[in-house]
Formats: structure tokens, sequence, C-alpha cells
């Protein structure tokens, strides 16, 4: 079946952070819980709760998300304009550039912002590692663990989301 629904970016808007921490959780599960030990997964859905995520979204940290005509189905939350705290989407629309436009206007932000911003950071889970190199990100150092959570740090620089010439 081909898919050909499309979808809109925007701003979280207030209220909708449980349909947005039930996206991450259902999305989590499907493919990232495997990677993490039950105390990793325990610390995961204690971050992704929807009054810490309004909470966040109210002080350094900005969510978009990307929705159907009656669905959430993508989002990215970056920190201080400069670190990918968490981006999803959801598996029936993997693999069709939602996180590279996620991506992209998140930069569009974050250059708004700080203007001479050249480079982002996001600690990556192991099993999306791949899909970071594919949005130009390298790999800095090697596999942690911190409370239980996997991850990879990594850096994508220069910061070309948004370049200059293109705002």
């Amino acid at each position: 079946m081909i898919m050909t629904e499309s979808w809109h970016i925007r701003p979280m808007q207030s209220g909708e952070e449980p349909a947005v921490c039930e996206l991450v959780i259902r999305v989590f599960n499907d493919f990232v819980a495997q990677h993490y030990s039950p105390q990793g997964i325990a610390e995961f859905l204690k971050y992704v709760q929807p009054d810490l995520l309004r909470h966040r979204s109210q002080s350094n940290h900005f969510v978009l998300v990307a929705t159907t005509t009656d669905e959430f189905v993508g989002m990215i939350e970056m920190r201080n304009h400069r670190h990918v705290s968490l981006l999803f989407v959801d598996k029936r629309f993997q693999g069709r550039g939602m996180s590279r436009n996620l991506l992209d206007k998140a930069s569009a932000i974050c250059h708004e912002h700080e203007p001479d911003l050249h480079a982002v950071t996001v600690h990556s889970s192991p099993n999306a590692v791949h899909i970071y190199e594919k949005l130009g990100f390298r790999q800095t150092e090697s596999e942690q663990t911190v409370n239980g959570i996997r991850f990879i740090p990594m850096k994508l620089e220069p910061w070309v989301g948004c370049r200059r010439d293109q705002r």
C-alpha cells in the first residue's frame, strides 16, 4: 500500500502535550525500548510526561509537531536551540522525509534565536544512528549509558538545515 497522506509541521500548542507524549511513547515502545534496560525504559518514560514537556516548552525548549488532518505523526523537541532532545516519527510515516522536514523547520527557528549557531547535537539511541547519519550527523564519542539510557553522542556541523542565504 502506498501512503499519499501528507503532513503539516507547526509549533506544539498548549494542551497538546498528552497526545504528543502518547506518540513518543508509542514509537519508543515500537523501536527503542527493546534496546534499553528496565531502568532505561523507566527513566525515559519519566522524561516524556505531559506536565514535564509543557514545563520544558515554556522554558528553554521548543517543540514542533507534524500532523495530518486528525493525528500527531511526528515531533521534534529542541533544547537551547542547539540540542535535539527528542525526534520521533510514527512508523507509518518513516522513510518519507519527515525527520528532515522537522529538523529543517527546527533549524530555521534555532537560527532566528541564535544567528551564529554552527552546530547542533543529539544523543541518539543506538537504533537511530543510521537515521541521524542520513541527516548529516556524525558520531563524536562512543556509546554511553546514563541511568539505563543508552545513547551515542552525535553532532551536525556545520548546522546547515537553514543556511543563511536561505533565510
